[in-house]
């Protein structure tokens, strides 16, 4: 596609960049004295979950662990107990594993690079723009599901970006942001409140959204998700994601579940069996046996302090 031209591309920073002023949330993460470890911390759980989950967790684990280091020390147990409900509990081990890696690669520094924060464990792409931008000022392309969906109504016209990421999605983000890094962190910050908090996929506020006047999706009468029948529908119901969060919820409240307790808790035997192999395989429980090797009970992981 064509990329916007110069006074297009004015024109939006500067629509975006004036109805953040005015309608930014109050966020802990933003505030200024935030460290780049706040940030990195408020990144990964902001993954696939809501801020207003995630906001309360966040204080409390700034609260608890303040630098990498302090993670960095703490037991497997303690860690996924404070993780609470988040959902993808993998994500809490992985930061702890980041945060190891910064103490003993970096000095307890988290780095302010993409390439070099790239190589932390369980940091990606995206998160690694995210924090160079957020918490260093740099100019960096942060591409997340609210950004991805007001580029592609505002300048595409296309009701929902396709369900992967196109390397197109990311060179018109590039060429959209400002080229002081401040000035780019914060239009990629406001125009992913504008995905938020107005542009949303299923109710889109348009008659409020600094973009009404200038939105390809509107002009073009909004037309339906041209990628509706590649999408999926995730189900919830007797899914394994939801028998694993209804066993580590309850595996965070007790010091251990037998096999009988676990049974009454999902009874479906099978899947129970198969959630539990996985929930030790990725070390989120662990599991006592007879002499035999068959399973008597499960319990948070138990190690020593790193």
């Amino acid at each position: 596609m064509t990329l916007p031209g110069p006074s297009a591309r004015t024109a939006l920073r500067t629509a975006v960049l004036d109805w953040y002023e005015g309608h930014a949330r109050d966020l802990p993460w933003r505030h200024p004295e935030t460290s780049a470890w706040g940030v990195l911390v408020s990144e990964v759980m902001l993954q696939q979950t809501p801020v207003a989950r995630v906001e309360p967790r966040w204080r409390e684990w700034i609260a608890r662990w303040p630098t990498p280091a302090d993670l960095a020390a703490a037991p497997t147990a303690e860690v996924l107990r404070a993780w609470d409900r988040l959902g993808y509990p993998r994500r809490a081990l992985r930061l702890r594993a980041a945060a190891r890696a910064i103490v003993t690669e970096h000095a307890g520094v988290v780095p302010e690079d993409e390439q070099t924060l790239r190589t932390l464990p369980g940091i990606g792409h995206y998160t690694a723009a995210a924090v160079a931008a957020f918490a260093y000022g740099r100019r960096a392309v942060v591409l997340d599901t609210n950004v991805r969906r007001v580029l592609a109504r505002a300048v595409r016209g296309e009701a929902l970006p396709p369900p992967s990421q196109r390397r197109s999605e990311g060179e018109l983000a590039e060429s959209l942001l400002p080229d002081d890094g401040a000035t780019a962190a914060r239009f990629s910050v406001a125009v992913m409140e504008l995905g938020a908090l107005v542009c949303t996929a299923r109710s889109p506020g348009c008659q409020e959204c600094p973009l009404l006047r200038r939105c390809a999706w509107l002009a073009a009468g909004r037309p339906e998700d041209a990628h509706a029948g590649r999408r999926r529908t995730q189900a919830w119901h007797g899914t394994d994601r939801q028998a694993r969060g209804r066993v580590m919820a309850a595996l965070r409240e007790q010091d251990q579940l037998g096999t009988a307790e676990l049974a009454d808790l999902w009874p479906e035997a099978g899947q129970r069996e198969r959630i539990l192999a996985a929930l030790v395989a990725d070390g989120l429980a662990a599991v006592q046996t007879d002499a035999d090797g068959v399973p008597l009970a499960y319990r948070l992981p138990v190690d020593e302090p790193h």
